[in-house]
């Protein structure tokens, strides 16, 4: 029987857990794409809203689950493919993680937080902004630890008052979409989070937590624990994002129709708090870009240090070489940088998917067969949405017609699906023979 004291504990337990995975997954970079979504989505905002919530917010909360299960890391993964398959798979997510997300924190940081002030170049933030970027990972400082947990706190308030002033003054009255699938670009906007990335990535980091605070609770009860704090977790991020995609949908007719995504942002700030109000979100959004950044920078150095003997030789360069690709890519504005993520994403993210839920179902259900054949189809059927998206989509066309859903560049889903299900027979009735 449980004292009240140990069900305090244990309360307690799941409201930080429950934070701390909003805030893994609630980048300020996120926070760029679900307004310009709605604003472009109109009256089928809650439709958009659905398919980005699924790729944005599902999936993520699942990769946790798989976590929860695995209690391992990257590399657990992928293994049951192949222990070759995994560490290439690792080495991928690194390189895209450092590449890409990592560098638009600063693009973001230079549109919301320096241009609208100052007059400089995105080139100029960009390099003392990854200066800093690259002492703070070489010295680990606890610094940012506390503004983390403060900063979410800070920015949540700040969009709570913005999406309640837009929801509960202005008339539902919406534009009619433009969009002819909205479902399925939702669900692809969705894989601009990086948050599925994120969860496989950093996810453990909850679980060692969760196992050095709760010592004295079994399996099944952090597993409990874990569970419910995912589900809280989701809840709240698909009340911000929806929220956010429906004040974009509401202010469609205030802006110009080819607004960038941080101007849209800014301006409907603006418009429900005032410009002091703005000027607040952009230095939250700012720092918090900042730790996004660090947090991406150190854990991909931690990684590579791992892959060399725990080598801090190896840590530094690769903190410097990601720091350098940063400013490279961090001088360009928010949209290119997302348009140019775009094929990566169309490739590495249906993988994901399908690893992390692989990794939710039941032993029985995913044997190293089954992920042999599932994760070997969802890369086949991804090369032609990867080749749509740098540009060939004529030439491929009429050879991938065919593919159910591939207009919606989600040719994968199904064969994926085909073959999950016919491994297991095939696996059911070896099991039947042999016994």
């Amino acid at each position: 029987m449980k004292t009240n004291y140990q069900q305090a504990i244990r309360k307690k337990s799941l409201t930080v857990t429950a934070f701390a995975l909003f805030s893994l997954f609630f980048g300020a970079g996120n926070l760029v794409l679900p307004p310009l979504l709605g604003f472009k989505s109109g009256d089928l905002w809650w439709l958009v809203t659905l398919g980005f919530c699924i790729s944005g917010v599902l999936i993520p909360i699942l990769g946790i689950m798989a976590h929860a299960k695995l209690q391992g890391t990257l590399f657990d993964f992928a293994k049951k493919v192949s222990p070759l398959f995994s560490v290439v798979y690792c080495y991928l997510i690194y390189v895209i993680a450092i590449a890409l997300p990592s560098p638009r924190t600063a693009s973001v940081t230079h549109e919301m937080a320096i241009q609208p002030f100052w007059d400089s170049s995105s080139l100029l933030t960009s390099l003392i902004y990854f200066i800093l970027v690259f002492v703070f990972a070489i010295n680990r400082s606890k610094v940012l630890d506390l503004l983390g947990k403060l900063l979410t706190p800070g920015i949540l308030i700040i969009l709570l008052i913005m999406i309640a002033t837009a929801v509960f003054t202005l008339d539902f009255d919406f534009a009619t979409s433009a969009m002819s699938k909205p479902f399925s670009s939702g669900i692809l906007e969705g894989y601009q989070t990086f948050d599925a990335i994120g969860a496989v990535v950093v996810g453990a980091v909850i679980i060692i937590s969760i196992n050095i605070k709760e010592k004295s609770a079994s399996f099944e009860e952090k597993k409990k624990l874990i569970a419910r704090a995912g589900l809280w977790a989701g809840i709240g991020l698909f009340l911000v994002y929806g929220g956010l995609i429906l004040t974009g949908a509401l202010y469609a007719d205030s802006f110009d129709g080819e607004v960038s995504r941080t101007a849209l942002l800014r301006g409907i700030s603006t418009k429900t708090m005032g410009p002091t109000a703005n000027l607040l979100l952009s230095v939250l959004v700012s720092l918090a870009c900042f730790t996004t950044a660090v947090g991406i920078v150190t854990g991909t150095s931690d990684f590579i240090k791992g892959r060399f003997n725990n080598s801090m030789f190896a840590y530094g360069i690769t903190a410097f070489l990601g720091c350098l690709l940063g400013v490279l890519v961090g001088q360009f504005d928010v949209g290119y940088i997302i348009t140019v993520a775009v094929p990566s994403l169309m490739f590495i993210y249906p993988i994901t998917i399908i690893l992390i839920l692989l990794n939710v179902v039941p032993e029985k259900w995913g044997s190293p067969k089954v992920f042999k054949s599932v994760v070997g189809t969802t890369i086949l059927f991804s090369i032609p949405d990867f080749l749509g998206s740098i540009g060939l989509n004529e030439q491929i066309s009429p050879y991938v017609d065919w593919i159910p859903l591939s207009q919606h560049q989600m040719g994968w889903v199904l064969p994926a699906m085909v073959a999950f299900v016919i491994t297991n027979i095939i696996n059911s009735k070896e099991t039947v023979a042999s016994s």
